[in-house]
């Protein structure tokens, strides 16, 4: 009886563990130059690629109800809450990083390369956004 509860508990830890291997989840993006939480963005993977989309604008500036009126594409005019602001981007073979999708910043509209890694054991995501040789990079805290 030992033995079987201590192996269904170091199951469910192990299992535990590996679910926070991965940028899927619920994340609060800080904007790197201001430090302020602008969004929860909730990270899902579908067929091996993510998609991230605003789950709630946290911003001391957010309008309930904005849209986003800079984006160019299929976003364009679509309600920030819901939008998705993450396409794309896979696992790099051998390596913690998550590459070759786009990320969106809803305030300007534009779209960008990103990579996604994890760092302090998957509580933290550093999101870089390229636009040619030059990049930009938030860090993510992970909420659940």
């Amino acid at each position: 009886m030992k033995k079987t509860f201590a192996a269904v508990l170091f199951a469910v830890t192990a299992a535990s563990a590996m679910a926070q291997v991965t940028p899927v989840g619920l994340w609060r993006n800080v904007d790197d130059k201001t430090g302020e939480v602008k969004a929860e963005i909730r990270i899902d993977e579908t067929n091996g690629a993510l998609l991230g989309r605003i789950e709630k604008a946290l911003g001391k500036d957010a309008k309930p109800g904005a849209t986003c009126d800079e984006c160019s594409d299929d976003r364009k005019g679509k309600p920030m809450v819901g939008l998705d602001i993450i396409r794309g981007g896979k696992k790099a073979e051998g390596k913690e990083v998550w590459e070759g999708g786009k990320i969106l910043d809803p305030e300007n509209g534009k779209e960008y390369r990103a990579s996604y890694t994890l760092v302090d054991g998957g509580k933290k995501l550093e999101v870089r956004g390229y636009l040619g040789p030059f990049w930009r990079t938030q860090t993510w805290n992970r909420v659940q």
